[in-house]
Order: structure tokens, then sequence, then C-alpha cells
């Protein structure tokens, strides 16, 4: 099929470690993380990771009040992305563009909030706010990020899991590729840790990380690693048709190649290693690549004991014999930011098509020999000979994997 050419023109993020790009990749390579201490309701002290970019950069105050953390996370990546790409927000043609945001869940945190308000009123619900319902619809981080930039096009987000942000980026070349838009702002977003909930639930599942050292405590691929540290943030891309991004003499990070979804269909929370190695196989045979062709791999792993075997296990059926194929995770660096980790996971590696340099797993003490992967990256950056093309693995509950293959443009 001669399909449209999909290209990211712009890259615009907050994570626990930096608020742009730039500051984001240069943690990486420095081994910096961003895993903090948090007090969270009805548990206490716990650790996170916690986002600090500047919500009033491109809102008001009334503005973050009355809207949700997400919404808040989203409008300051798209204006990011925007203006990375060197498009003013005025010249935006508003009826052809897309907001496709990829997120695990929503309306957690207002529930609570809301809740937790009315416990001090005696339940009375006289006090329930009446901005509830837009704060909790599912749609609500691309719907305030609509208001916000005067978008008119299709806004809606994408429940995922935690493989939401990968989906967004697909979702929205799709619609390229169909002529839907013309201009898409998609990815992830997460304000998980504002919810006492998700820490709960993991803690009853044993799976919620703990350390002494907070940047320690997301582990992947380690014998010591003991679970998830949950995570906010958001990263979110400008995605044109080639010939747009060629006309206007747009900067290129990188062009979408190669994709595939599909589901294990076999436990809620346990991963199959069958299914991830399908989804990664399909999304390199869609790009019309081999394995060999894959220089860099990031992995999903969330650091649960069984979890990152599984997707190591995954891994080696599709990447036997790739001495050229480099393995990370950036997990070790931020936690998971659940509906937004494939979105930032990829944009902490898009910069080595220029750079060569591929960024470690931290944390690493002592490798697990069930997770020890050809090629993976511990602790200290390597230099690659070549980095043609990059593959970003984003699985999540109830068994849905993604897979995304950015290749370097070439024209």
């Amino acid at each position: 099929m001669n399909l449209p050419r999909i290209v990211i023109t712009g890259v615009g993020l907050t994570a626990p470690n930096g608020n742009s790009l730039a500051e984001f990749r240069a943690n990486l390579l420095a081994g910096v993380g961003g895993i903090e201490p948090l007090e969270v309701r009805y548990m206490g002290p716990l650790i996170a990771g916690v986002c600090h970019y500047d919500p009033l950069k491109y809102q008001k105050k009334k503005e973050v009040r009355v809207g949700t953390r997400a919404g808040s996370i989203s409008i300051y990546c798209a204006h990011e992305a925007l203006a990375d790409a060197g498009i003013p927000v005025e010249s935006v043609a508003k009826d052809r563009t897309g907001i496709y945001i990829g997120i695990t869940e929503h309306g957690n945190v207002e529930t609570e909030n809301e809740i937790y308000s009315l416990s001090k009123y005696n339940y009375d619900t006289k006090f329930w706010s009446h901005y509830h319902n837009p704060r909790t619809v599912a749609n609500n981080p691309a719907g305030e990020t609509s208001l916000n930039l005067g978008v008119t096009g299709p806004a809606y987000t994408i429940g995922a899991a935690c493989a939401a942000g990968n989906m967004g980026l697909i979702h929205a070349a799709q619609m390229l590729r169909l002529g839907e838009v013309d201009l898409a702002i998609c990815g992830g977003v997460s304000e998980s840790i504002h919810t006492f909930g998700i820490f709960a639930a993991f803690k009853s599942q044993n799976a919620l990380a703990s350390h002494p050292d907070p940047k320690k405590a997301s582990r992947p691929f380690d014998l010591a690693r003991n679970g998830i540290v949950i995570s906010e943030g958001g990263a979110l891309y400008t995605l044109e048709r080639l010939d747009d991004a060629l006309k206007r003499g747009a900067k290129i990070y990188g062009e979408i190649s190669g994709y595939h979804v599909n589901s294990d269909a076999s436990d809620y929370v346990l991963p199959n290693p069958e299914r991830q190695a399908e989804c990664v196989a399909a999304s390199i045979r869609r790009a019309g690549l081999r394995p060999s062709d894959i220089h860099i791999v990031n992995t999903h792993a969330t650091a649960t004991p069984l979890g990152d075997v599984q997707e190591a296990d995954g891994l080696r059926t599709v990447f036997q014999d790739c001495p050229d194929t480099y393995i990370n995770n950036t997990k070790s660096f931020i936690g998971h930011a659940m509906g937004a980790a494939g979105a930032l996971e990829l944009a902490g590696n898009l910069p080595s098509f220029e750079d060569l340099v591929v960024h470690p797993t931290i944390n690493v003490d002592n490798l697990d020999p069930k997770c020890a992967l050809p090629g993976l990256v511990i602790n200290a950056p390597v230099k690659a000979k070549r980095v043609d093309a990059i593959l970003n693995n984003s699985f999540g509950m109830l068994g849905i994997n993604s897979t995304l293959i950015i290749k370097r443009y070439v024209a």
C-alpha cells in the first residue's frame, strides 16, 4: 500500500527528571533519576515520580483550579510540542488538527478528592462540585487541551492501560494517513500519583516498590527488584505527513515506520511472553525490517519480579543473533508513568538518531540471570555504531500490548 509517510516534528514533555526533551535526555545520559518521597492520603509517606513543570506557563490560575492535573499536563506538553515544531498556536488550522491522548485511567483523582471533601460536611451532596462531570469524563485531558488551544478538530483520549502512550501515536498516524486531519497532537499523559487507590491496589498485590533510597527504588532487571514506582508525567508529539512537514521546512525527529497492537487474552495482570513476542515481530514485519535492523529496544519492564522475566523471555525469541541491537529501560529513572510511559520512553531515545548514544538502565546492581539479554545497557551509556531504528515496547493490564517503531528519517 502506498501510504503517506508520517513524521515526528515536535516533542513536548514533563517527566519526574525533566521538563523538556533536552533536560530529560541530559539526565538519562547522566544517570539522574527523579523519584522522591510523597505523602499519600490514608497511606502516609511513600515514593513516587513527581513532575515539577510550571502549570501557569500556558494556563491561568482559575483554569488550573477548575481543570484536572491530567488536563494541565496535556496543555503544557501540547504547547511545548507545538513550539518545538515551530508551529505558532495562532497559525494552527484548528479544524484540521486532531488531539489524541493515551490514558491509563481518568476520574479517580477527582472522585476521591470530592468524596474526601464531602466527608468534612457529613457527606452532604450539596457541596459536590458542579465541575465534577467535566473533570471525570474519560476524554477530559484531550478536551481541556482543545479548549485551551481552540482546536475544533477531533479531540479525545484512548484508554489502553499502560500501552496508551504508544497508542496515542499509532492512532494519530492512522488518522493522518486517512486524511482525517493535517496535524496531530498525540502521545500520553498520567496523573496517577494523585489517587491513593492506585498505590493501595499495587500494595495489595505486593507490587509496590520500596527502597531506603527513593532514587534506587525502580530497579528493572535487578535481582532485588520489588515492584513498581508510580509516577505522573506526559509526552505529546506533533505528527505530520512528510510532504506537509517538508513544505514548511520542519525539523524531523524520525519517521513512524511500523507498529502493532494485540491482546494476551490470558490473564488480568500476568503478561504473556508469547503474545508480546508476536506483537514485537509483527511490528518489525510491518516496518519492512528484520530484527537485526532494530538498533535500540526500549523495554516496558516495570521492575515486578515476574513481569520483567516474561518480557525478557519474549524479547529473546525475537532478537536472537542481533549483535547491533541495544536494549534499555527508562522506568529505572522515572518510575512507571502509566498512560504516559510509552510516550515518555520513546522521547528519551529519539535523540540517539543524532548522537548515536544509548541511554542505560540504571539501578542494576545484580542482574537477574533470568533477565539477562544480549545488548542490555546497564548503568552507563554506550556509543552505537549506528542507530537507524528504535523499537518501543509498551504493555498494559488486561493483556494489551503495543509496539511502535521509529526510523531515522531518510529523504
